[in-house]
């Protein structure tokens, strides 16, 4: 450590390790302003600006705020909580050019307090680990392959729900679709969280997010048959109600699938009326540059639990984003639902005004989508899957209309066939296929069509429907003729493999010939790639109380009362099911005794234990009497799903409250 070390707080100070190379990245935040006090030559550099003391972070790192860095910092210093961050992506200003540059960045963010341990400022202490995050990104693409050939078990699984999940979004003219998923960081990898869209008649589309309780085989199977009903009744009626009332009969006959909740919304995208039910599931958060609003639930229960459906309506504005998502971004470590809840919609709020990360070729629907969630869950890690699900309405791009000489048509049709196909967001995919075929029929309308008078021309017409069907006419405008032209050697061997070639990038491939010349149509259905994340690819954080809680699920019997009683306490998550099964089912006696469970020191209450509750509570008649009392933990989650419980003690004289 240089001899500066030891300088008063406000001078900047550098520190060295004994070999004289710059150390640790260090900096010190007073006040309530987090204005800083210290700062080593290493964060210098590291943010690029030499005059940082005396600065506020807001007012140095304005785009720290939409990142949630200064967020995380101010909750540093009200809650003196330690932050730690691996891998956190970090982008700044770059004073040369206004852009901004992606670092990485491992970190410790913990308070400092003054002599009677008043928390009075923030000090971060961190590693520049860009090249590092780099060099295992590289290897991790490069090891991809071998990794699928030889997966293991855990990959087996993740690769199987992966599979059943949808291989891409539809691109449709009006309307702009995002999709994140990540799974929860366990040991058997794969959930039930699932996401679909699907296109329907009238110029509107269906989103739909699920979650079936559970990880592992069964769950992602499940989450299948689930998808498959719903999609198959979505795609015939259009109908959101229908749909859900498929996969309750489904849940009904596969235990597996009791108590799955989802979300289906059918958006407008003329006019932006919006039709939605939540069965169990959080409600539609309706995104905007400035605001954000959670539309109420339509009081629904999961499937398979005899609830009933109805439908609730909004409407998105045109400059608005739709986002659907599961419990897992809002039951995140160290949060509260509430908490979490608000968080969510202050993140992606940001997002969708670009105060996030600067991401030029993003729309915002993907900003919403993919950002939100790495903000989100980069602080406190996540112990459920996580999906998010976007949609934003849009002005249609123009149909593509061309008309060349076939002699020159083969470069300009392919560039303006990839742009047209660009502005609607088609995948990588969609464009070289396209443009392959495209390419193949232009240069077999200049080799074999030679009208009677006049040059060869090429018109090339294409129109995307609203159900995401992209079709693309390329018409010559003369006779099919099988001999090439004079000097032309690449018919020789290749006769037929051009139309062949074209068939293969097509849905279907139609061939019109007829005395003023030749059509050739391709269809195909567009799709834009969801973005499927794995632990590795989201840096995480953790948050470190003074004196937090252990992560242990206690069943705490209560003696003293006037009847059969338990408490539990901590969290009740996937881990915790299976033993609040056994106890529910022995204190109950098999259920044919009342039980009442007081729920008020739960700290984390997941699908999977929801499913067990409802199962012994046998819609309100049977023996269990749920107890969490107003603006704890459980009765959020309760009041979410429409589970019946009471949030007076049932035990104590007094009329008591019950919601759901």
């Amino acid at each position: 450590m240089s001899d500066d070390a030891d300088a008063r707080p406000g001078d900047a100070r550098t520190y060295r390790d004994r070999s004289g190379s710059p150390g640790p990245i260090l900096v010190s935040y007073t006040g309530a302003e987090l204005r800083v006090a210290a700062a080593n030559a290493a964060f210098r550099a590291f943010v690029g600006n030499d005059s940082v003391v005396g600065r506020t972070a807001r007012e140095l790192f304005p785009e720290w705020t939409g990142q949630q860095i200064i967020p995380m910092l101010e909750r540093v210093l009200a809650t003196g909580a330690t932050q730690i961050g691996k891998g956190w992506r970090v982008q700044i200003r770059d004073d040369g050019d206004g852009g901004m540059r992606d670092a990485y960045v491992d970190f410790v963010a913990e308070p400092c307090r003054d002599a009677g341990g008043t928390v009075v400022g923030v000090t971060g202490v961190g590693t520049d680990v860009t090249e590092q995050v780099r060099r295992r990104r590289a290897e991790q693409r490069r090891a991809a392959e071998a990794e699928r050939r030889s997966a293991p078990a855990r990959d087996v699984i993740t690769g199987l729900q992966r599979h059943l999940l949808p291989p891409g979004l539809p691109v449709l003219p009006s309307a702009r679709i995002a999709a994140s998923y990540l799974p929860a960081d366990a040991g058997d990898a794969a959930g039930g969280d699932w996401f679909d869209a699907v296109p329907l008649a009238g110029r509107r589309v269906a989103l739909v997010v699920g979650d079936v309780a559970g990880h592992g085989v069964a769950a992602a199977a499940t989450m299948g048959q689930l998808r498959a009903v719903m999609q198959d009744r979505l795609d015939e009626t259009g109908d959101p109600v229908a749909a859900i009332e498929a996969a309750d009969r489904l849940a009904c006959r596969v235990p597996e699938a009791h108590a799955a909740t989802v979300c289906v919304a059918v958006l407008d995208l003329t006019g932006g009326a919006l039709t939605y039910c939540t069965a169990g599931h959080p409600p539609p958060l309706v995104v905007g540059p400035d605001t954000a609003r959670y539309l109420p639930a339509s009081g629904a229960g999961p499937l398979g639990t005899g609830a009933r459906f109805a439908v609730a309506t909004g409407r998105v504005e045109p400059h608005e984003v739709l986002l659907l998502y599961t419990d897992g971004i809002i039951e995140r470590p160290g949060r509260t639902p509430a908490a979490a809840t608000v968080e969510l919609a202050r993140v992606a709020t940001d997002a969708a005004a670009g105060r996030g990360f600067d991401a030029p070729g993003d729309s915002v629907v993907d900003r919403v989508c993919t950002q939100t969630l790495e903000l989100l869950v980069r602080e406190t890690g996540h112990t459920d899957d996580v999906t998010l699900l976007a949609a934003g309405r849009r002005v249609p791009a123009p149909p593509l209309r061309l008309h060349l000489p076939a002699a020159r048509s083969t470069t300009a049709v392919r560039d303006a066939l990839t742009a047209w196909l660009a502005a609607h967001d088609a995948g990588e995919d969609d464009r070289l296929a396209l443009a392959h075929a495209v390419v193949e029929l232009t240069t077999n309308a200049y080799e074999h069509a030679r009208p009677d008078t006049g040059d060869a021309t090429v018109t090339l017409t294409a129109d995307l429907h609203d159900d995401g069907r992209a079709r693309i006419d390329v018409t010559d405008n003369g006779r099919w003729h099988e001999r090439p032209r004079p000097g032309d050697e690449r018919f020789r061997e290749d006769h037929g493999l051009g139309l062949a070639m074209t068939a293969a990038f097509a849905d279907r491939l139609d061939i019109h010939r007829c005395e003023h010349g030749t059509t050739a149509t391709v269809h195909r259905r567009l799709s834009g790639s969801a973005r499927l994340l794995t632990a590795d690819q989201i840096s995480h954080g953790a948050v470190l109380a003074a004196h937090q809680a252990a992560d242990l699920m206690r069943i705490v019997e209560q003696p003293d009362s006037p009847g059969n009683r338990i408490a539990v306490h901590g969290p009740l998550d996937a881990r915790h099911a299976t033993e609040l099964r056994a106890e529910l089912v022995r204190r109950t006696l098999g259920g044919t005794h009342r039980l009442t469970v007081d729920l008020t020191g739960v700290t984390h209450l997941a699908s999977a234990a929801v499913a067990e509750l409802y199962r012994h509570r046998q819609d309100g008649s049977g023996p269990l009497r749920l107890y969490a009392p107003a603006g704890s933990t459980a009765h959020h989650v309760l009041t979410l799903i429409n589970l019946p419980h009471t949030t007076s003690d049932p035990d104590l004289p007094g009329p008591g409250g019950v919601h759901g």
